[in-house]
């Protein structure tokens, strides 16, 4: 392979990274602000980082476990019932007013 050609290649691939980097940012720009919400998350359906023992996405092994998140519109954690930052137990989450 020349040279010319190892270049072409690099320069197309580094391209290519730019421009999903672009559609993904605009996609997550048009879904809104996000927070991690902890301890709403049913069983198997957390968005991430479940705690010791899990890996990721829908690995939460019982619901509403205070170690596993599901990202949330930005505002509305607290609201659900949920916490900002992980949490010990797995008490069913209880919305609050205001």
């Amino acid at each position: 392979m020349t040279n010319t050609l190892k270049l072409s290649l690099a320069a197309s691939a580094i391209l290519a990274l730019a421009a999903g980097q672009a559609v993904t940012g605009t996609a997550v720009a048009a879904e809104g602000a996000k927070e991690k919400c902890y301890g709403v998350a049913l069983k198997g359906k957390n968005d991430c980082a479940a705690g010791p023992g899990t890996s990721c996405a829908g690995t939460s092994t019982a619901n509403y476990q205070g170690n596993a998140w599901k990202h949330v519109k930005a505002g509305t954690c607290v609201k659900m019932g949920g916490t900002l930052t992980a949490h010990q137990g797995n008490a069913k989450p209880v919305a609050r007013k205001g």
